[in-house]
C-alpha cells in the first residue's frame, strides 16, 4: 500500500484505505472510496495539485490531501 501522491504518471491503482477525518466529504461523494480504481493523469509544477481519475470522475487534488488516500497498484 502506498499513498496516492506516490503514483507515477499513467499508473492505475485501487483505493485500499482513506483517512475520512482528513478528506472533505465532497471528495468521498465524488467516488474516492475503497475499491474504486484511480489513475494519475497529470502533475502540476512541483507536483501540486495532482490531476486524477477516480472511477469515472476527473479531479484535481492537493498533494497533502493525496497523502491520506492509500492505494494498491494494479498490474
Amino acid at each position: 500500500m502506498i499513498p496516492l501522491d506516490q503514483l507515477a504518471l499513467g499508473q492505475t491503482a485501487e483505493i485500499e484505505m482513506i483517512d475520512t477525518d482528513k478528506l472533505p466529504l465532497k471528495l468521498i461523494d465524488m467516488g474516492c472510496l475503497p475499491g474504486n480504481p484511480v489513475s494519475l493523469i497529470q502533475k502540476a509544477p512541483y507536483s501540486d495539485p495532482l490531476y486524477i481519475k477516480i472511477d469515472e470522475s476527473y479531479l484535481a487534488i492537493g498533494k497533502e490531501m493525496a497523502k491520506n488516500i492509500f492505494v494498491r497498484l494494479i498490474k
